[in-house]
């Protein structure tokens, strides 16, 4: 329930309610291979597409839109702009993995620091996470991050400064039901453009890690993502069509392994059970699809539960 609880937060910080969604959804799809229905069986279980929840993200977005000028994304993919310093609280897994105490990594993730003390940070961020900017000093920016809300500091190396914008697309990851969505803005009206199953990332560590939930920019597109053999420096294969969002979290098609080199389009594990690294796995053409529909730093990509 960690994320229903982010998006309460949003609601409440900008003064909405229970009832105040008025999101209009229309079926107009631009992708319709492997498409699923509203509600579908997996097994024994119902699943099903979110659109309440979807609504609520949308209405929020919208809002938060309204309300902010300035917008940036938090950066530190492969602690690039540098590990962070520990937290005020943290915890070490078995792993040697540290975390704050809400369990975000601080491997890749961004300091943020209180409004009255910037000696040692509060909490950590997500790489590629959308925030909102409300001033900026020598040294910091202050942000809003659009997920958990409250006002921090954060040292202006982990920030990339987006400027305004409007957000038109959208994909939406549902860990629950291994679905995606995704849907774009036409005047005051959002269209559903695919319906797919995945595969989210499973919780098997140290080399298995969930997808983090959470809203994030899409960062970076690649034709194939190489990836390493577990516990070793050895290439294991290919992802094709990889978009990045979060960390080494990425948006792609049906792994390819050494020594094939030819295209999957789909795998039996597509809306099954969480068996990715962390990536979300989707059948080939879809991947391609989000590939060339989703723009760079304008496009969201929103996993909740």
């Amino acid at each position: 329930m960690m994320i229903l609880r982010h998006y309460i937060t949003i609601l409440f910080l900008m003064g909405w309610g229970w009832n105040s969604f008025a999101v209009k959804i229309e079926k107009k799809l631009l992708y319709d291979k492997h498409t699923l229905q509203d509600t579908y069986k997996y097994g024994k279980q119902e699943r099903r597409f979110q659109w309440d929840k979807i609504s609520m993200f949308l209405d929020s977005l919208e809002a938060f839109q309204e309300r902010n000028d300035g917008y940036g994304m938090l950066r530190n993919y492969k602690n690039v702009n540098g590990e962070p310093p520990l937290t005020r609280k943290y915890v070490t897994n078995r792993y040697k993995q540290i975390q704050d105490s809400f369990g975000v990594n601080r491997y890749q993730g961004i300091p943020l620091y209180r409004l009255d003390d910037v000696r040692v940070p509060e909490r950590y961020g997500r790489d590629g996470a959308y925030v909102s900017v409300i001033s900026d000093s020598a040294d910091y920016f202050q942000i809003i991050p659009v997920t958990f809300g409250g006002i921090w500091h954060v040292p202006k190396k982990y920030m990339k400064l987006i400027g305004p914008l409007s957000i038109k697309k959208v994909i939406f990851v549902d860990r629950t039901n291994q679905n995606i969505a995704t849907l774009e803005q036409e005047g005051a009206t959002w269209l559903v453009r695919s319906m797919n199953p995945i595969t989210t990332g499973a919780n098997r560590p140290p080399y298995q890690q969930p997808t983090p939930p959470g809203i994030y920019f899409i960062q970076r597109k690649l034709l194939e993502m190489l990836f390493l053999k577990d516990g070793s420096d050895e290439e294991g294969g290919f992802a094709p069509y990889a978009s990045r969002f979060t960390g080494g979290a990425y948006l792609h098609g049906v792994p390819v392994n050494y020594p094939d080199n030819k295209l999957i389009e789909y795998s039996w594990t597509l809306g099954t059970t969480p068996r990715s690294h962390m990536c979300v796995r989707n059948a080939t053409s879809h991947a391609k699809f989000m590939y060339d529909w989703a723009e760079v730093e304008k496009t969201l990509v929103i996993v909740f539960d």
